[in-house]
């Protein structure tokens, strides 16, 4: 059976349980999901998705009634407090419990209802007797950072391990001591955010009655922190029958609408030990502002929810229970729904092979995906090439965007599980912050080791076609040919399958479906490595300036010019202006692909910024106001790659000429002169920091033609796996790098070793690498998306996926003259030191 094959609905069928909720997914897409038409989301563990007739009817509501403060008593205030206690019914009813057993605490999210626990909890600090805070290794961020808050109280924190957890003593152990009634809290996810692995709610029962590790070595009062937030977004949870003791959750992972929302479910038999230090409007009974008097709200909802809720997010939950029931009937339908995509997408992406027979990826997972007891919608993994090695998750991201696959990367807020999948040691993780890796960044592979992995998640809305599109982009772009599938592997999969689903009891554990992770050396790009000459000899004048581009105006298309001055941040009028869209968010052609097609053109000697496009009228705006700040615009604080900007509006006649021409409201500003933008990432032997312009990261982008045509050429090899695209010319591949300047003479990559610069009379410090996303996918003469490059540049780099060089001016001399660049002007480069 071939990987074609295994991709169709109907072997989809064969492996998976229920599919949908009794009507046509393709029809419930286009009610209610018409935004996420042609996207592949697979990020819903992060946020899932709202439906439309939510938004509709929760806008109709707060549209045509009058909500108040609910602290007031007037008519409008008491609708709202109605309406909230009726949400908080409605939340209880939807985990099985009523007010009788639990109290729900609105709070900002899940985060700030572990911070609630971490804050009231009645920790003890005695030496010898005091409380212990104890954690399982896989745990968010957001639940270990709880640990902070016990140091500096004096209360020792204990991470456990899941294999700790589970060899706990005999049953005999003693359920209570009433002689010692010192508070300990356990913390556990009832869902790794991670993996997906579902831990037992059983541990809840055991910890409390001193049954499992570590309650079962130290006396006292043990309570347990169930962080459901993961497990809630797809599955049901019922906290009749599972008595943890505080809940937080985060409605947005399981509605999608409102974000900033969460809550502290309690249950009413623990609520008495919380204590709070500070209170705000609405918790008190009663106090004095002059002395120390203070009688906390009897109500535990009341008494822990400082100031007004949201109230008018509580009410968008009405509308929201609404939506789901109504789409899917229940939760046990989603988590049926789920977990037969993501046992699918388990079952072929771990028996997809290379041409060789070497497997494709690495999975990351305690079991095989048998049961939706044991495993969530939550697949982990990396991609491995046909030596074994592992493919960096920046690389997959990349890739994924071209084909508009939203998918999740990096530890995920869950450094012990990332460290257990991934084998990375405590000083490695260490030694990777000491070279430059820090959460959330893309920095993917550190001496050949991964420093984190790919997550896809599945949510209620989810269908089929998500599994296989998936699945074939990876066949397309990181399987050697001929694609081939571990049928002995697959047949195993479906027979362990078919027993969990014969059994009406849970599956006994299977031997985890774990492997080491193998040592993933990266190809190194340097020149030793790629056939590549040595560098020519100091001083040597090795290649020539061909092409000079300016981009007037950020992510829009480039102006060639034969001779340009440079400017004090780097050629004069590059990216001094940006778009930003009605929220003042710069847009790039990775959100809007049609700024390509916008030309603007510089005219010095009329002090103009012309503004064109095929089709449309040309208008203009001054590059130097005579007045200074353009009439009526003020000053305006935008953000370029995190670092915050000044800049001012260019007015309205462009705003409306961009806005018709891109289809959205949008507004074109320009970099204010007298702000001062420094660059980061400084060469070490750059005198001060360089000025720069709107760019991302430094004043001058260089590529080199010779790079580019071994690109062309690995393209022109690699057609047949691009079908559809047309081949690229030299000049289309340089378009897509939109480089400043352009070389030749040079060997392919040679570039990358240099570290100074002298082009003409000018001379350049090489501030690195430029690392390359998906905007090279871009068309620039059409707008239009493909896959190459960014596929064979990815498979020439080997995992680093650089292309061109990044330059600052250097001016030892602090000379006030005007330098100016000229196409066919010689370059002397070296290694060290000019």
């Amino acid at each position: 059976m071939d990987f074609s094959h295994l991709c169709s609905f109907e072997a989809f069928q064969q492996c998976c349980g229920q599919y949908g909720y009794g009507q046509d997914l393709r029809d419930l897409l286009d009610q209610e999901f018409r935004r996420s038409k042609g996207a592949t989301y697979l990020d819903h563990a992060a946020a899932t998705q709202y439906p439309e007739s939510l938004l509709r009817n929760y806008f109709r509501d707060i549209s045509t009634n009058l909500y108040g403060n609910p602290h007031s008593h007037n008519p409008s205030s008491s609708l709202t407090h109605d309406t909230v206690e009726r949400v908080r019914d409605r939340v209880l009813q939807h985990f099985g419990t009523t007010s009788k057993e639990h109290s729900v605490i609105f709070t900002s999210g899940c985060t700030a209802a572990l911070k609630l626990v971490a804050e009231s909890f009645p920790w003890s600090s005695e030496r010898g007797a005091g409380s212990l805070f104890c954690y399982l290794t896989d745990s968010h961020t957001s639940a270990v950072g709880i640990r902070g808050l016990t140091s500096a109280l004096g209360v020792a924190a204990l991470p456990v391990s899941p294999q700790e957890l589970t060899a706990g003593p005999e049953d005999g152990a003693p359920t209570q001591d009433v002689s010692c009634q010192t508070p300990h809290l356990f913390c556990y996810p009832a869902q790794s955010n991670f993996s997906g692995r579902k831990y037992p709610l059983s541990y809840v029962r055991g910890i409390q009655a001193r049954r499992l590790y570590p309650a079962c070595d130290l006396r006292g009062r043990w309570f347990v922190l169930l962080d459901a937030a993961s497990l809630v977004s797809c599955s049901p949870l019922n906290l009749h029958d599972c008595p943890a003791d505080f809940v937080p959750i985060s409605f947005y992972k399981i509605f999608g609408f409102p974000t900033g929302l969460g809550a502290l479910l309690v249950r009413n038999d623990s609520a008495g030990i919380l204590r709070k230090s500070y209170f705000g409007g609405g918790t008190a009974a009663a106090y004095l502002s002059g002395e120390d008097y203070y009688v906390q709200a009897g109500n535990v909802s009341d008494r822990f929810e400082d100031g007004t809720v949201s109230f008018l997010d509580i009410i968008a939950l009405n509308h929201a229970f609404d939506s789901l029931y109504r789409i899917t009937g229940s939760m046990l339908h989603i988590q049926q729904h789920t977990f037969g995509l993501a046992r699918y997408t388990y079952m072929l992406l771990s028996s997809l092979c290379h041409g060789n027979g070497r497997p494709a990826a690495q999975i990351y997972a305690e079991g095989r995906f048998e049961s939706p007891s044991t495993q969530g919608a939550i697949l982990n993994f990396n991609l491995l090439d046909s030596s074994g090695q592992i493919i960096g998750y920046s690389q997959v991201d990349r890739l994924a965007s071209l084909y508009d696959i939203h998918v999740r990367t990096g530890c995920f807020c869950n450094t012990g599980a990332c460290q257990d999948f991934l084998g990375i040691s405590s000083q490695q993780m260490k030694r990777n912050l000491q070279a430059g890796h820090v959460c959330g960044d893309n920095m993917d592979l550190v001496d050949g080791q991964p420093t984190g992995s790919v997550r896809v998640s599945f949510g209620y809305m989810s269908t089929f076609e998500d599994c296989q599109r998936l699945l074939k982009f990876v066949a397309e772009c990181f399987v050697e040919k001929p694609v081939t599938v571990d049928q002995a592997r697959l047949q195993s999969l479906k027979a362990a399958w078919a027993s969990s689903q014969g059994s009406s009891e849970a599956p006994s554990p299977e031997p985890p479906d774990r492997e080491t992770p193998k040592g993933a050396e990266t190809k190194s790009a340097d020149a030793s490595q790629n056939g590549l000459r040595e560098p020519k000899s100091p001083g040597e004048a090795c290649c020539a300036l061909t092409n000079v581009y300016i981009y007037p105006i950020k992510s829009c298309g480039a102006y060639e010019v034969q001779d340009w001055p440079l400017g004090p941040r780097g050629l004069l009028y590059d990216r001094g202006w940006m778009v930003v869209n009605q929220n003042g968010v710069c847009l790039s052609q990775k959100r809007e692909t049609r700024l390509c097609l916008i030309r603007p053109q510089v005219h010095l000697a009329s002090n103009r910024l012309l503004l064109r496009a095929s089709g449309t009228d040309t208008v203009w705006v001054p590059l130097e106001e005579d007045g200074g700040l353009h009439a009526g615009s003020g000053v305006c604080h935008s953000k370029v790659c995190g670092d915050r900007v000044e800049t001012t509006d260019c007015g309205d006649e462009a705003a409306s000429w961009l806005s018709d021409f891109l289809g959205q409201p949008c507004r074109l500003i320009r970099q204010r002169p007298d702000y001062a933008r420094e660059m980061k990432k400084k060469p070490a032997e750059a005198a001060g920091s360089p000025l720069l312009s709107l760019v991302n990261e430094a004043q001058f982008l260089l590529i080199n033609r010779a790079s580019v045509e071994l690109i062309q050429d690995l393209m022109s090899s690699r057609q047949d796996s691009c079908e559809g695209e047309r081949l690229l010319d030299t000049p289309g591949v340089i378009s897509r790098f939109r480089a400043n300047l352009v070389i030749a003479g040079a060997e392919p990559f040679e570039e990358d070793n240099w570290s100074h610069l002298i082009i003409g009379s000018a001379r350049f410090l090489v501030a690195g690498r430029c690392g390359r996303c998906q905007m090279i996918g871009v068309d620039q003469d059409t707008g239009a998306k493909t896959k190459e490059p960014l596929l064979s540049l990815a498979a020439c780099r080997a995992g680093k996926v650089t292309f061109g060089v990044y330059l600052s001016h250097q001016d030892p001399e602090g000379s006030n003259g005007v330098a100016v660049l000229s196409v066919g002007s010689l370059i002397q480069a070296d290694t060290g030191d000019l």
